[in-house]
């Protein structure tokens, strides 16, 4: 892997990877965690905006079929922490590549129109969540397990902002985010020139990096639980803690953790509460470990009548870590170490992975990934339970 800085503050990482397609991500270091509360939501309205037209190509249907028209994979992504847009094509339409995400990052137009259609759209996909339990109960229990840090609040913001953005305001938070330093690129294939076509390409003024304060989640110091009412069949639980971002080297123990309770058919969660018990069809575990901030929860979906006991069984099995055999850990890293390795023969999720790393600190992290992952003991995932596992946030989306 090569990592190269531009004059301008722009990073490139460049992976070689034989075959017959190359991908081009750029990642914008800014996402929900940035926002003021005047703002919560702007990130991500951002995204979809970049897709609405340029100067060279003023329409949606325009932009989209120059990758499209050639069989290539155009999208993006909000997070928390980080903004992406990718492309994905065959290697000798890198240089169209380039030059599409350039275009969009440089030259997009933010239409008053657009901002109008756009507002629409957005709040359409809010209420989709909302009307989605699969996906409203995480809003639900991020909501509950975070009191300070803003990894709290839905990537998707509020209503109210959204319908108050006006074009002005969405310029102004773009040109203080959207800047070189801000930025880095990954590049995954096997392209030459690809130094100099990003150089010729991507043409943005050195400037500063607008910054906010960061803040620090609280440890857990008491259970809390969260019940809300839906006019649902099922009742969606989930239970989680506090954990660590991806900097800290125990995450690297919620990793096993997740893999020992959650790894498909034979996670001890899913033996214990679906394949034993029968309480419920849907079960699995959900690790997450950002550049800020970092849960570990168990989720169910469930009968109202079965939720006291399904706490139970989640609470038993955690106190269970401490008593795992060494066949036992040595079954969850051969786990992480094949999904791992199966999961990156994608060069998308390599330029993803490459990214994300280096946002954490450094790419070359990547790396030494399963490294670290081997390095994890027994005792440290004793240690872990006793330290982070103490108290739990549990949220229910309660139904009929």
């Amino acid at each position: 892997m090569q990592k190269v800085t531009l004059k301008n503050g722009l990073t490139i990482l460049y992976k070689k990877e034989k075959g017959n397609s190359v991908v081009i991500q750029v990642m914008i270091k800014v996402g929900s965690n940035n926002e003021k509360v005047s703002e919560e939501g702007i990130s991500h309205f951002i995204e979809h905006i970049l897709f609405e037209g340029t100067k060279k190509r003023p329409t949606n249907q325009l932009l989209s079929n120059e990758i499209e028209k050639i069989g290539g994979e155009f999208n993006a992504y909000t997070t928390n922490s980080r903004t992406c847009y990718y492309i994905k094509v065959l290697k000798k339409h890198f240089s169209k590549a380039v030059d599409v995400l350039s275009d969009i990052l440089q030259n997009s137009l933010f239409a008053n129109e657009n901002i109008v259609k756009e507002k629409k759209i957005v709040l359409k996909e809010i209420d989709m969540v909302h009307d989605e339990p699969n996906y409203y109960q995480w809003v639900l229990f991020q909501k509950n397990i975070f009191t300070k840090h803003p990894a709290k609040n839905p990537t998707y913001g509020k209503k109210s902002v959204i319908k108050s953005l006006t074009r002005t305001k969405v310029v102004g938070y773009f040109t203080r985010h959207y800047v070189p330093k801000n930025m880095a690129i990954s590049i995954v294939g096997d392209v030459p020139h690809w130094k100099n076509e990003i150089e010729i390409k991507f043409l943005m003024k050195k400037c500063n990096v607008f910054s906010m304060k960061q803040i620090n989640e609280p440890r857990a110091t008491c259970n809390t639980v969260q019940k809300e009412k839906k006019k649902n069949v099922n009742t969606y639980l989930i239970l989680g803690f506090k954990t660590v971002p991806r900097n800290h080297k125990d995450s690297y123990v919620f990793d096993i953790i997740h893999s020992i309770l959650g790894r498909g058919q034979s996670g001890k969660m899913f033996i214990e509460i679906r394949s034993k018990n029968s309480l419920a069809y849907e079960v699995g575990t959900q690790n997450v470990v950002d550049t800020g901030f970092g849960y570990f929860a168990v989720y169910a979906t469930i009968d109202k009548k079965n939720v006291a006991r399904v706490k139970d069984i989640i609470l038993a099995e955690m106190q269970k870590l401490k008593m795992i055999t060494p066949l036992e850990l040595t079954e969850a890293k051969d786990y992480i170490e094949g999904n791992y390795l199966l999961g990156i023969e994608d060069n998308q999720k390599v330029a993803d992975q490459l990214l994300f790393w280096n946002h954490v600190g450094d790419s070359a992290l990547m790396d030494k990934f399963l490294t670290n992952i081997k390095k994890v003991s027994i005792q440290d995932i004793r240690r872990v339970v006793d330290v982070y596992c103490k108290y739990y946030t549990m949220t229910v989306l309660e139904g009929k």
